[in-house]
């Protein structure tokens, strides 16, 4: 049944294929509007606890449980602790306010709860038991944010991989500069045996050693979520199984960094893009997000470091509509791999009235839709003008938590005439929803070179290399 708060929900650029998106953002300003107004409203704080010991803290507000409208807080707090965790990340999350809203999100992030996925990652993703504590609004901790320097060493000769789920990129970099690069297709997520993974990505690095004369360091970015050089949970590998991949996958490439004897550092692949966008913007408070075969989210902060935080775009909710689009491994609605990715194309081709084939490889099924889009079919520009909506959309909910001064858009989705309409259309809708965001927030497409093997290069300058 819909509330008031979905009733105010009305989108001034409605998305040309998607005319039912309720956009995240448009909804929780609603209900915060609606709460704030509202004399009986109470304090909501969630605070969000990683391995490090630091903390994130957001509050905001919500209407009491004796309210008409405390069912629809239940469906805001649910919502905003899924999209705390994805971008911020935590083992540990405190519910400070109504007991009732505490206790809602504890079942529903517990094993047998709707979001046993999310708390079983963060669970892996961070070694450690994932817990709900609920509180009251005063007793969240404080915040603690930790951060530190990343990349930015060009001195050497380097090289860089970035590892995506369609294919895997590769540089060769002298100080600074470029000297080789290879785009390579392949299959990652369908494979059960971890040494395809491993000799793939040798292959890459043996290839770029070729063209350099000798090697100093080796930086890398991948989809998923790396500590310490050590892999803890990605999609990538998801096809192998569970004892498998502690085994051979979560140590490889300190394994690869013994076989080299050079300075080794793999890092998130979104971490790589916000590094990216800094490098070649020369700015700080910097947000990428890649459009690939995932969706791949990273953030600079205005000093040039990069925090604690998660960034895990792709599993943070931008659509609140209940019948969204539902992505297949987490199995929730509305979260923004559906919506920023080529599985958003290939989901919009249907609806533009395109046919792909189904034995089509996923790069080659993007590149057909882009290839109708360079011919000139207004279908396939649809695609895209929707696409562009959808980032309008989601450019100003990351802004409610994350200080963004530049967003940095690329991927193989942005590939070719794609790029300009998406960032076309989402220049109209933060002008015509978020003007003040917009007149403060530049977006930016790399060149074509740079959209597609920029976070390789990025990656090159990872490690330091240490001088005798």
């Amino acid at each position: 049944m819909k509330t008031v708060i979905d009733e105010a929900v009305r989108p001034k650029i409605v998305p040309p294929l998607h005319p039912d998106l309720v956009p995240a953002v448009l909804w929780n300003k609603a209900y915060r509007d609606a709460a704030a107004a509202d004399g009986r409203s109470v304090p909501l704080v969630v605070g969000l606890e990683r391995a490090d010991g630091s903390i994130s803290r957001y509050q905001t507000t919500v209407f009491p449980s004796e309210h008409s409208l405390f069912g629809a807080g239940l469906r805001h707090a649910e919502r905003l602790v899924k999209s705390l965790l994805w971008m911020w990340g935590g083992h540990k999350v405190f519910v400070g306010g109504p007991a009732g809203i505490g206790e809602y999100v504890r079942k529903a992030y517990s094993r047998q709860g709707e979001r046993a996925f999310d708390a079983d990652l963060m669970s892996t993703a961070y070694d450690k038991k994932f817990t709900v504590e609920v509180t009251a609004a005063d007793s969240v901790p404080p915040a603690l944010e930790k951060t530190r320097p990343l990349g930015r060493h060009l001195d050497g000769c380097r090289i860089g991989f970035d590892l995506g789920a369609s294919d895997r990129k590769v540089s060769a970099v002298v100080e600074g500069e470029t000297v080789f690069s290879e785009e390579v297709p392949w299959d990652p997520r369908n494979q059960s045996n971890p040494l395809y993974h491993y000799h793939q990505v040798m292959s890459g690095l043996h290839q770029a050693a070729s063209h350099l004369p000798r090697v100093d360091a080796i930086g890398g970015s991948a989809a998923g979520i790396y500590l310490d050089n050590r892999a803890m949970v990605a999609s990538l590998f998801r096809g192998i199984p569970r004892a498998e991949f502690r085994k051979k996958i979560k140590p490889m490439f300190l394994r690869m960094r013994k076989e080299w004897k050079v300075p080794f550092e793999v890092v998130n692949d979104g971490e790589v893009t916000a590094l990216a966008g800094s490098m070649s913007l020369n700015a700080n408070r910097v947000l990428g997000v890649a459009l690939g075969s995932s969706q791949a989210g990273g953030y600079v902060n205005d000093k040039g470091n990069i925090t604690g935080w998660l960034n895990e775009l792709a599993f943070a909710p931008v659509d609140l509509n209940p019948a969204a689009p539902v992505d297949e491994w987490s199995g929730d609605a509305g979260c923004g791999v559906q919506y920023f990715s080529q599985q958003a194309v290939f989901r919009l081709a249907g609806k533009a009235g395109i046919e792909l084939a189904e034995d089509l490889a996923a790069v080659d099924k993007l590149k057909a839709v882009q290839d109708l889009l360079h011919r000139g079919d207004e279908r396939a520009r649809l695609i895209f003008e929707t696409i562009g909506c959808y980032l309008g959309y989601g450019i100003g909910h990351y802004a409610d938590y994350y200080d963004i001064g530049h967003a940095l858009i690329l991927g193989r989705v942005t590939s070719g005439e794609a790029g300009p309409i998406i960032l076309e259309k989402a220049r109209e809708v933060m002008e015509a929803e978020f003007p003040d965001l917009a007149g403060r927030l530049s977006l930016h497409l790399p060149d074509e070179e740079s959209r597609r093997v920029g976070q390789a290069v990025a990656a090159a300058s990872l490690p330091v290399v240490e001088r005798k």
